[in-house]
């Protein structure tokens, strides 16, 4: 991923408010406000202050305060919404068909008869991907348990 100035980050613009955003929250370490792009009602972008381009470079008061804010936000994204659940996912980046390098999470709710019905046999088959057995999932398991020692 290319480094970017933080002068040139639209979230970093739209938390200096050198671009328009519709806040839903701000604390001193992060803001919520709304997607301009809505492909569902109430869809809200949580971003840390500090620019940091992706989730492994966020150092643990960052993460908390993300993860606290997004939570935070997600209870009264659902409540307004009338929603029937929520999807909650980190994105950035050109491999996510993006041009922000600056790490958010997504919060986008979910509605009967949504096509984003999170599972991941449809993920597998969305992405022309063979769905893993259980073996292949629990060998996957281990070498990651094995990595956070």
């Amino acid at each position: 991923m290319t480094t970017i100035n933080p002068s040139e980050c639209i979230f970093c613009r739209i938390l200096n408010g050198r671009a328009p955003g519709s806040f839903v929250y701000q604390d001193d370490f992060t803001a919520a406000f709304m997607d301009i792009r809505q492909p569902v009602p109430y869809r809200v972008l949580v971003v840390p202050r500090a620019h940091v381009e992706t989730v492994y470079d966020l150092d643990a008061a960052q993460a908390e305060a993300l993860f606290r804010t997004t939570v935070q936000v997600a209870r009264a994204v659902k409540a307004a919404s009338g929603c029937e659940g929520l999807n909650l996912f980190q994105n950035n980046g050109p491999l996510a068909g993006q041009d922000v390098p600056h790490v958010h999470m997504h919060i986008l709710p979910r509605y009967p008869g949504d096509a984003l019905q999170p599972s991941l046999k449809s993920f597998a088959q969305a992405m022309g991907l063979p769905m893993p057995d259980r073996a292949e999932l629990d060998r996957m398991a281990a070498e990651l348990r094995a990595s956070l020692a």
